[in-house]
């Protein structure tokens, strides 16, 4: 799986160790390519070394290293993309041995998360992640670092940060963090309020690529960027869509997950991604056609596991279903509900409305009340926020009968 070579394209060397299962090495490696891609790089080769564990000194052994620089030389590659996260001594001694740029996973995807964040929250995030990064190796890195020049794998807060001391980048870490706590702070009062409004929340998770942006495109009409590339979009984006039997709900669309996901990308980022854990229902987007679909759905799973999002109603939409044969059938028996969709062309769509309005309405409070005509407000707020099976108007006010959040039946006095 390699990308069509430009004049201004680095060019690079795919590498990743298998320590027994060899196809997953060579899925992993062209996933990274697809990475690679989206940073705007170019494939020349792949090469998977089979030992017991990463060697600790080079990842790859230094007989393997020795090969990989002839490659380099016969290909007039830019450098090496280990599959995996380096330690400072590894990429080092990888580096004096092959004469070339050697960076890893982690690294290509903080670039890319760099060149792809867009809000000040996620650029901030980015950093945060990146710094933490290379504070851990700064010491022993030597002249690899110097290999590093431009390009891919040095997007963000700047070649300089690497140069500085172990100090400094803690004092900026420091501040990161204090900017990125007042951030969650104010999403906690917006998150607040919109409990306070009952208005329910649907949480979009899924791999990156799995086609979350277009379902909440699909959802809601909006125009969030959807492109076919690894982490097209970085930012959650809330918007609001009304179900088919009337009633508002608030969807957000959230980070893509990524097998091997740098841990420090994960803690940077944990604050909007615990987002999806005060949603009402977790809406998990798996691309149906990918070879891949399973471990995704699993990489997915244990994502939320570590976020502690393990309650919540989960509906698993097998998307892109006019990619795969028509009688292919996906289950996910771990899941409230599973829905095979479309979400570029609206197949399967009011079988995911009635699986989100099914949900909504077991997880709601059934009433059946009068309404004095001077909190009229009330019903309006019961047709917007719940689902309103009834209304009369008599003397002593509006008789209704309808499901509505525990908010807004608490707000009832119910």
């Amino acid at each position: 799986m390699y990308q069509n070579d430009s004049d201004n394209s680095e060019k690079y060397i795919l590498v990743a160790v298998a320590t027994g299962n060899e196809e997953a090495a060579w899925d992993s490696l062209d996933e990274l390519a697809d990475l690679l891609d989206t940073a705007g790089g170019f494939t020349v080769c792949q090469v998977v070394q089979n030992l017991d564990h990463p060697d600790k000194a080079t990842y790859i052994g230094k007989g393997k290293a020795l090969e990989i620089k002839e490659t380099i030389e016969i290909h007039e590659a830019d450098g090496i993309i280990c599959d995996d996260e380096l330690t400072a001594s590894q990429m080092r001694n990888l580096s004096e041995i092959t004469g070339a740029k050697v960076i890893d996973r982690t690294t290509l995807i903080l670039d890319i998360f760099a060149a792809h964040a867009r809000t000040r929250e996620g650029k901030l995030q980015v950093e945060i992640a990146q710094q933490k990064y290379r504070y851990a190796r700064l010491r022993g890195m030597g002249e690899a670092l110097s290999r590093l020049g431009a390009g891919i794998g040095t997007r963000g807060p700047g070649e300089t940060k690497l140069e500085t001391d172990r100090r400094v980048i803690q004092k900026r870490i420091k501040i990161l963090s204090d900017d990125i706590e007042a951030m969650k702070r104010a999403r906690d009062t917006a998150r607040k309020k919109r409990s306070t409004n009952a208005v329910p929340t649907v949480a979009i998770v899924g791999y990156t690529n799995a086609g979350k942006s277009t379902l909440l495109n699909r959802l809601t009409g909006s125009d969030v960027l959807s492109e076919d590339k690894l982490f097209a979009t970085l930012d959650p984006t809330t918007r609001s869509a009304e179900l088919p039997d009337g009633q508002q709900v608030l969807f957000t669309d959230t980070v893509g997950f990524i097998n091997k996901l740098p841990h420090n990308l994960v803690d940077a980022f944990r604050s909007t991604l615990e987002e999806a854990g005060y949603a009402d229902i977790i809406v998990h987007v798996i691309d149906a056609s990918s070879p891949q679909a399973e471990m995704h759905r699993k990489v997915v799973k244990d994502t939320l596991i570590d976020l502690g999002i393990t309650d919540k109603p989960v509906i698993t939409v097998w998307n892109k279903s006019d990619l795969v044969e028509e009688d292919a059938l996906f289950m996910d028996f771990e899941a409230d509900a599973s829905v095979k969709i479309s979400a570029k062309t609206g197949e399967g769509m009011d079988a995911f409305f009635d699986e989100v309005a099914r949900i909504l309405r077991e997880s709601r409070v059934s009433v059946d009340a009068v309404i004095p005509y001077k909190d009229a407000a009330l019903v309006a707020e019961i047709r917007k926020n719940g689902q309103l099976l009834s209304e009369e108007y008599e003397e002593d006010g509006v008789h209704i009968k309808a499901y509505v959040p525990r908010a807004l039946a608490n707000k009832m006095g119910r």
